[in-house]
């Protein structure tokens, strides 16, 4: 089975559950363009190397798309596709007047030089230019891409439209028109997320325990997050390995520490050393996956030894591991919800763009907690009404928010 099909089993249990209009649930399930381009690159020995480059546009019901870009070997137009479908769902719970899109390049960042980065990067934007802008398709930052990145495709796309297009993208440094409250976006939306779980669940923050499988953007300002929330993070891994500690990590020394031995925590001082494998397994009250997609298998289900889970990353549970932790009565908060607060943020950023007018990030902050605790209430309102789980909730609320749409517009 593929991801896509994968990621589409929970939307089909949901318009059962509901009644969907086939017709509906026939239009939501395909993406409605998708893009692949090539991309020639001159490389700095004097040779033309061709890159793969994907755009997957999954609806402009509700809006323009919405989605990030990756750069990464493995990225595929099924992936995108997954993705792009994935964010049209986490817009639609969001609230956001927003469909799904994702894009991506097959490239290892890492083996170029920054000269053919920025060579890639805009010949990308150069291929997709002609469907993509402010009131189209808005991308983002992703695996492997940056505010850099993303500066340079919003001077490329300036250059060919001939006027400053900030509203084109988002994910920007803050010189270029980026919204302030963005960086850390996703990882406090996780643990707004996971404060109105324990809540639901009678557990106050300070007597939780969590633990974060990735430390990258989205998994280094999950743990600050939840450390000035008051949650204690016992185990956190990134690439290199986990770290474990009873006693708890301080987040911001841990980012430290990997900044000093090349972005990694392993060995990080008075910590056991452990897999990334046991960072799953570790007997913690939250467990948050922030790495990549499908980490939760069959094959590790009935190890996971957490009370619940939040998902940060997209992903990061298939479908058989999620009827293991149903039948275990192990709650999930998923992906669509939970990592919902970048493409918040990133929409509060577009808003600022297109009036030229910037808000502080107490500002930014404060909106994207009240529609974070929004949306969780609805979702968690669909699973208890249903009696199903959060993520078939999740997904009940996405598709309510977009069948009525797709009636009133005469698409169904």
């Amino acid at each position: 089975m593929s991801l896509f099909e994968m990621a589409k089993i929970p939307m089909e249990t949901a318009s059962k559950l509901i009644n969907l209009d086939p017709n509906a649930e026939a239009v939501i399930s395909q993406p409605e363009r998708t893009l692949e381009v090539s991309i020639p690159v001159k490389m700095d020995d004097g040779t033309v190397k061709v890159f793969t480059g994907y755009r997957s546009q999954n609806s402009t019901v509700l809006g323009p798309v919405k989605g990030g870009i990756r750069f990464h070997q493995n990225v595929s137009m099924d992936e995108v596709k997954t993705l792009g479908f994935w964010m049209t769902t986490k817009s639609a719970i969001a609230g956001l007047p927003y469909g799904g899109g994702k894009g991506g390049i097959v490239v290892d960042p890492s083996k170029l030089s920054k000269g053919e980065l920025e060579r890639l990067t805009r010949g990308y934007v150069d291929r997709i230019a002609p469907l993509v802008g402010e009131k189209k398709d808005i991308p983002a930052p992703d695996v492997n891409t940056n505010a850099q990145i993303m500066a340079w495709m919003m001077d490329e796309f300036s250059k060919i439209n001939c006027e400053y297009s900030p509203g084109f993208i988002t994910g920007k440094a803050i010189s270029m028109g980026g919204s302030l409250g963005r960086t850390s976006a996703t990882g406090r939306g996780v643990i707004t997320a996971t404060l109105e779980i324990l809540k639901r669940k009678g557990i106050k923050p300070e007597d939780a325990t969590l633990a974060i499988q990735g430390f990258g953007n989205v998994g280094s300002w999950t743990a600050k997050c939840a450390a000035e929330k008051g949650l204690k993070i016992i185990a956190l891994s990134d690439i290199s390995g986990g770290i474990f500690d009873p006693n708890g990590f301080d987040p911001y020394k841990v980012e430290e520490y990997a900044k000093k031995n090349g972005g990694v925590i392993k060995g990080y001082p008075g910590a056991k050393a452990i897999s990334n494998e046991e960072v799953l397994e570790t007997e913690a009250t939250v467990l948050i996956p922030a790495a990549l997609e499908l980490q939760i298998t069959a094959k590790n289900a009935d190890k996971i030894k957490a009370k619940m889970i939040v998902e940060a990353a997209n992903g990061p549970t298939d479908a058989d591991a999620d009827k293991i932790l149903e039948k275990r009565g192990i709650p999930v908060v998923p992906d669509v919800l939970a990592n919902g607060g970048g493409v918040t943020v990133s929409y509060f950023e577009w808003v600022q763009n297109l009036y030229r007018y910037f808000w502080s990030e107490e500002e930014v902050i404060e909106r994207q907690e009240k529609m974070m605790v929004k949306a969780f209430g609805n979702v968690y309102d669909a699973a208890e009404k249903y009696h199903t789980t959060m993520r078939v909730g999740a997904y009940i609320v996405a598709l309510s928010a977009l069948a009525e749409p797709l009636k009133l517009r005469g698409i169904i």
